[in-house]
């Protein structure tokens, strides 16, 4: 389990658009927000993307960079962002089952026709500009994610009044 100031593991994805995105080359103010997403086959993650691709100006006008990830193909993340209309926020693919593991997220197998045979379930990680990770929000279903609004609104207190990651004991 990754724990509140300690290092998050290595990351680099392949995004749709061709270029390869890396956690080590952000050099966001404040923060990197990762959002793990189950995949093109979730109509919640599509929502839930649409809601974040909308906000994106604002979350970067706070400082922070974004991504969202996922162990899709290729042809699937595009059809993700083609179909689903997400063009702010990068979409990142090929997230090993492995890696995803590494991150603590959760691991489902394919129960229905158009899903993968295996996909991480959903995750958010915020992490501090040095590497450090600063707060998780880790799902075991496609439900219950941090509403975006909310989010911001954290993120405006914890700039504020710098408030330190917790969980961490």
């Amino acid at each position: 389990m990754l724990k509140p100031q300690t290092q998050v593991p290595s990351l680099t994805v392949k995004t749709v658009g061709g270029q390869d995105w890396s956690l080590g080359d952000q050099s966001p103010e404040h923060f990197t927000f990762l959002f793990f997403y189950r995949g093109y086959h979730c109509p919640i993650c599509r929502q839930y993307l649409h809601s974040i691709d909308r906000k994106m100006d604002e979350i970067t006008s706070r400082g922070i960079t974004a991504i969202a990830i996922s162990s899709d193909t290729q042809e699937r993340a595009e059809r993700s962002a083609e179909e689903w209309k997400i063009s702010k926020i990068p979409l990142g693919y090929g997230l090993p089952i492995e890696e995803a593991r590494t991150w603590g997220l959760y691991v489902s197998k394919g129960i229905k026709q158009g899903e993968p045979d295996i996909f991480s379930e959903p995750g958010l990680f915020i992490v501090r500009p040095d590497g450090e990770l600063y707060a998780a929000s880790i799902q075991t279903m496609p439900f219950t994610r941090p509403d975006i609004d909310e989010l911001l609104t954290g993120i405006d207190f914890i700039i504020e009044k710098d408030y330190p990651g917790r969980g961490e004991a």
